[in-house]
């Protein structure tokens, strides 16, 4: 299996829902040239969803957020997967960060129906260092 892993930072910012508020939010940082590796939005309560971007130059979308008044949560980190997609692909992934002892609290992945899979870790801050000598980063 055929797989790169490397360290991602990830930021939360906290907005309305209301209807066209990612496309507001991504358009501008899009415009603004800032490439996101990973994007996810969840509701935090009945009117209020949070975004999780995972920029990859974390100065310029901390700048962008600046100029567009959003407050901006983190950075936090996670491992971010990059690979071929087969069967077993994130147990394999997963069964050396249980024998190094490394709890992934949350994780979330898709494949890109072409044979590629993408999928992002998280890991407490207290074993992050294991789980990186666990996957040989």
């Amino acid at each position: 299996m055929a797989y790169t892993m490397r360290r991602a930072d990830y930021y939360h910012t906290t907005i309305d829902d209301e209807p066209g508020q990612a496309y507001r939010v991504l358009s501008q940082l899009a415009g603004q040239g800032i490439n996101l590796l990973a994007f996810t939005g969840m509701p935090v309560g009945p009117m209020r969803t949070q975004f999780t971007l995972f920029p990859e130059d974390a100065s310029q979308l901390r700048e962008a957020a600046r100029r567009a008044g959003w407050m901006l949560d983190g950075p936090y980190t996670a491992l971010l997967v990059q690979g071929d997609d087969e069967l077993g692909a994130l147990a394999k992934i997963h069964v050396r960060l249980f024998e190094a002892k490394v709890n992934v609290y949350a994780s979330s992945g898709v494949a890109d129906g072409k044979g590629s899979f993408g999928y992002i870790l998280y890991v407490r801050p207290d074993e992050y260092e294991r789980a990186i000598r666990a996957m040989g980063i």
